[in-house]
């Protein structure tokens, strides 16, 4: 007699269902961009989408209760000189959004609650640093204002966006970065590369741990921590089919699992939800998301099942835990962007008939609050990220806070540490300025961040230049006095020939005048005796 043994999961009847379109957001100008990004965010406060800009890079920002068409003229985050590529929610501060840009500039904006009643064009922060287009941002999971960054340029930066200072800075990728992920403490870093490369980092030194071949294919990849430690991959193989890989990061280049999956074209996400160990494939273009399950045990990667609808999509975000519906049984909630302007909103649903806190469903989540700030975590301090239970609601608590950034004063530059800029403007070695959201202009405020080395390397380099200053002072003076010797004989010389030249043509001047006196003495004397001739004459004459 057979038998078929159906594998135990309680997410083996997941299924999605779309909302209503009332329900939806239409009308949305999604960027055309040929970038591969998701260009969607989403946190439990607000919903981000990168759309079309006329002179420049925008991304419009829409309160969850604003549904329906939304007007052509609707406020824009538009800051940027380039198109947006890519943007991310702090997790947190649910009002505070990083953006990467094809002008090579980071930005960080604070929204305030809900929504934005104008155009917002002046960030919290701007960090610059990259010098190609910035086409992933990413926020570090436990620690406090971590930012990292990656661009065109082959640079991946990690950022103190509370001082605007950079951290580290990775510069061994030979090509560009194609993406990122912090490991659940954040500890470790993976990266995938055009190079076709896998490695991970530690993301203090920028070190190199480990490095692998992660897919054939020379299309893009992306690879994420999982929360026990292994790692998901997606790509290509040599035939450009879809296939996806999981990896443990001693071995990475041993897969535990390596899946064809079809031969589309477009580049797959994997979208992952730690609480459940959810793994969710949404390929750019395609009109079906695949999720899966990761277990301890062989095949390690279960497949559950797919949604499917009708349009192919441009983008797509996932909502937190913390913003899904637990009286419904909802584990996972996607906005997913169309071609035609429409984002759909699907809910993730695990089917129970009780209508009380299923404990199963929704372990501990991760909660808003740090774990530790960016200057303990550089230092060398890890710590999981902090988890609360979903039981009894979700209440956010970012509306309290607010983004401040304290700039680090460039010493040599005191005089321009006490005036007012702008908060678009201000540049890393020079303002030291407090910025806060929707306020442009800055108070100046004291300079701080100065340590006693500090001040005694600054007193030692001032000591050196007095140094220099004298030894050259003295050079120039003993030049000064040569120069002044060697006139002075020239002089001497000169004054005796000029001497000589006087007399000379004084003697000559007075030969010349003795001559024309004895001239004219002669030309007398001739007249004088032709008179006497003439008067003789005439007397003989009488």
């Amino acid at each position: 007699m057979s038998f078929r043994v159906v594998r135990s999961s309680k997410f083996r009847h997941v299924y999605g269902q779309a909302l209503k379109r009332e329900q939806c957001y239409d009308n949305i100008r999604v960027s055309k961009s040929s970038w591969d990004s998701t260009f969607c965010a989403v946190n439990p406060k607000f919903l981000a989408i990168i759309v079309e800009s006329a002179g420049g890079g925008a991304f419009i920002v829409l309160p969850h209760n604003k549904v329906g068409r939304i007007a052509a003229d609707h406020p824009l985050v538009g800051g940027h000189k380039g198109p947006v590529l890519d943007i991310a929610w702090c997790p947190h501060n649910d009002n505070v959004i990083a953006s990467g840009s094809e002008d090579c500039v980071v930005k960080v904006w604070q929204i305030p609650d809900g929504g934005l009643s104008r155009t917002l064009t002046e960030p919290v922060v701007d960090l610059v640093f990259h010098q190609r287009r910035v086409g992933l941002v990413l926020w570090h999971p436990s620690a406090l204002n971590v930012l990292l960054t990656a661009g065109s340029d082959n640079q991946v930066v990690i950022w103190n966006v509370g001082t605007g200072e950079i951290l580290v800075h990775i510069d061994s990728h030979p090509d560009i970065v194609y993406s990122a992920c912090f490991n659940w403490d954040g500890s470790k870093l993976v990266t995938t590369c055009k190079d076709k490369k896998i490695r991970i980092y530690d993301p203090r030194n920028g070190e190199i741990e480990s490095e692998a071949l992660c897919h054939e294919g020379s299309k893009a990849t992306r690879a994420i921590f999982l929360r026990h430690g292994l790692i998901f991959t997606t790509g290509f193989n040599r035939s450009s089919e879809r296939q996806y890989s999981l990896r443990a990061p001693d071995a990475l280049s041993e897969p535990i699992v390596m899946v064809e999956l079809d031969t589309s074209n477009g580049v797959m996400f994997p979208l992952y939800d730690p609480d459940t160990n959810l793994i969710y494939l949404c390929g750019k273009g395609d009109s079906v998301i695949r999720y899966f399950e990761v277990t301890p045990e062989p095949p390690f990667v279960h497949y559950i099942n797919t949604f499917q609808t009708p349009d192919p999509q441009r983008g797509i975000g996932m909502m937190p835990k913390r913003g899904c519906d637990v009286a419904t049984c909802e584990i996972a909630k996607f906005y997913r962007l169309n071609n035609n302007g429409l984002c759909q909103v699907i809910s993730m649903t695990v089917p129970r008939k009780s209508d009380l806190f299923q404990e199963d469903l929704y372990p501990d989540t991760l909660a808003e609050d740090a774990a530790v700030t960016a200057e303990e975590w550089i230092t060398g301090t890890d710590a999981d990220p902090i988890t609360f239970s979903l039981k009894g609601g979700y209440v956010s608590q970012s509306a309290n806070k607010s983004l401040s950034v304290t700039r680090k004063a460039n010493i040599l530059n005191r005089a321009s540490a006490g005036t007012s800029k702008s908060a678009s403007t201000a540049t890393l070695v020079s303002n030291t300025s407090t910025i806060s959201n929707n306020n442009a202009s800055s108070a100046p405020a004291p300079v701080s961040g100065i340590t006693e080395k500090d001040v005694r390397d600054i007193t030692d380099e001032i000591r050196k230049l007095k140094a220099i200053i004298v030894k050259h002072e003295n050079r120039i003076r003993a030049l000064e006095a040569a120069f002044r010797s060697q006139d002075d004989d020239t002089d001497g010389g000169l004054v005796a020939r000029n001497a000589a030249n006087v007399t000379n043509n004084t003697s000559n001047d007075t030969k010349a005048s003795d001559s024309h006196n004895k001239e004219t003495n002669d030309q007398s004397g001739n007249n004088d005796n032709h008179g006497t001739m003439a008067s003789s004459r005439a007397s003989d004459e009488v």
